[in-house]
């Protein structure tokens, strides 16, 4: 009798180990399960040489009146802003690919692997939204009228440069200190006031635009 509850002791303990066993191998593999890593956002930047190549066309459609220098400053994504307007794009102010494509800047071999991202382009929403706002009237100072500037600045001795007819670093110095001088606002540029300050004549569109505004 003895010898039968030996028996089955020694059964009844073989068979937990058994089981324990059969747990623990089951619930190893669970914890070596690696995760899927996803896979990594690829940003698009467009290189300096693409940036002085949008600036330069920008400039052709008079819609740009900096220079190029491969910078993406405030007066460039605004005009990028314009570009994308008219083209069906979305104004991001960015060299985003669908942006360069539209303009026709050749793409390097690296950016060509990053897709066009939707958000790109225009919705019929953002049509609706910029259609409810008053279109803001840019004024822009021609060739001449720079040219004229720089000469009255030169003989006010607040330039030493050429009669160039462009807006460089060194007139817009000189605008500078005109505007101080008389009581304009200081921004460096041939806004409409700083023009009829010098007594530069206005075009007629410049006119036409002055009387939009009010």
């Amino acid at each position: 009798m003895n010898k039968l509850i030996l028996l089955l002791l020694s059964c009844l303990l073989l068979c937990v180990g058994i089981s324990g066993q059969t747990m623990t191998d089951t619930q190893t593999p669970a914890t070596h399960i690696k995760t899927e890593a996803k896979p990594k956002r690829q940003i698009f930047r467009a290189n300096k040489s693409q940036i002085t190549d949008v600036q330069k066309m920008l400039k052709t459609k008079n819609i740009y009146n900096g220079e190029a220098t491969g910078k993406l400053d405030d007066a460039t994504r605004v005009s990028i802003k314009s570009f994308q307007k008219d083209n069906g794009l979305k104004q991001t102010g960015t060299l985003n690919r669908a942006t360069l494509e539209k303009m026709g800047i050749e793409l390097t071999d690296k950016q060509k692997l990053i897709p066009v991202s939707p958000n790109s382009y225009a919705t019929e929403g953002d049509n609706k939204s910029d259609a409810s706002k008053p279109k803001r009237v840019i004024f822009r100072a021609t060739k001449d009228q720079i040219a004229d500037a720089q000469k009255l600045l030169k003989e006010k001795g607040m330039y030493g440069g050429d009669e160039t007819g462009k807006l460089d670093d060194a007139t817009r110095e000189g605008l500078k200190k005109f505007q101080e001088a008389n009581g304009v606002k200081v921004t460096g540029t041939l806004n409409r006031v700083t023009l009829e300050k010098m007594g530069i004549e206005l075009t007629e569109k410049q006119k036409g635009d002055a009387a939009t505004n009010k």
